[in-house]
């Protein structure tokens, strides 16, 4: 077995293709469009899904806005530097909700971001 995707639903998918590709720097991997059921799905990721687990974007037609729930955490990025990948991201536009530092009672340094649809991002920097 392998993880193969997360799914997210959004407000704008245009909006969230942006964030994930220009700022986060995803590829879209792949997009359909469902007309009968009113859905339309983009696929983003670093790398082909055959070898990567990737994030589904379903954007349902006429929904802006979605209740994000108590339960849902946060999706998880390892980058080389978190607090240059904060500037880069805040720089593009992106919201940092927490500047890179040690997680509590830890050493592992981490920042979050946050989506166009709250989402929360966790970066993790990658232990040299």
């Amino acid at each position: 077995m392998r993880l193969l995707h997360t799914m997210l639903r959004v407000g704008d998918l245009q909006r969230s293709i942006d964030f994930y590709t220009r700022i986060l720097g995803m590829k879209v991997l792949r997009q359909s469009e469902n007309t009968e059921y009113k859905y339309t799905l983009a696929f983003v990721g670093y790398g082909p899904e055959s070898e990567n687990s990737v994030l589904e974007l379903t954007y349902n037609w006429g929904t802006d806005k979605y209740d994000l729930g108590t339960a849902y955490g946060h999706i998880a990025l390892e980058v080389d530097d978190a607090a240059g990948a904060c500037e880069r991201i805040r720089q593009a536009g992106g919201k940092v909700t927490r500047e890179a530092g040690p997680v509590k009672g830890g050493t592992t340094v981490i920042a979050f971001v946050e989506d166009p649809d709250g989402y929360k991002v966790e970066l993790i920097e990658k232990h040299s």
